[in-house]
């Protein structure tokens, strides 16, 4: 099946996150990963959406400690 290129499929997404397939593909059944595509069986994800996931996911420390 070919994919549209603003596309990603989950095994990039997964390395684009620095995460496991496995793990990614938890987030998305749980509802907790970022937002998704079913084209067929493929599942897809926009750049954007994966950027704004982790952006939604960062954890600021203070640089004082």
């Amino acid at each position: 099946m070919n994919v549209p290129t603003d596309k990603i499929r989950a095994p990039d997404a997964a390395k684009y996150l620095g995460l496991a397939e496995s793990t990614l593909a938890k987030l998305r059944m749980g509802r907790n990963g970022p937002a998704f595509h079913k084209l067929g069986r493929a599942v897809v994800y926009d750049r954007y959406d994966l950027d704004a996931w982790l952006t939604a996911h960062r954890i600021e420390t203070d640089e004082a400690a």
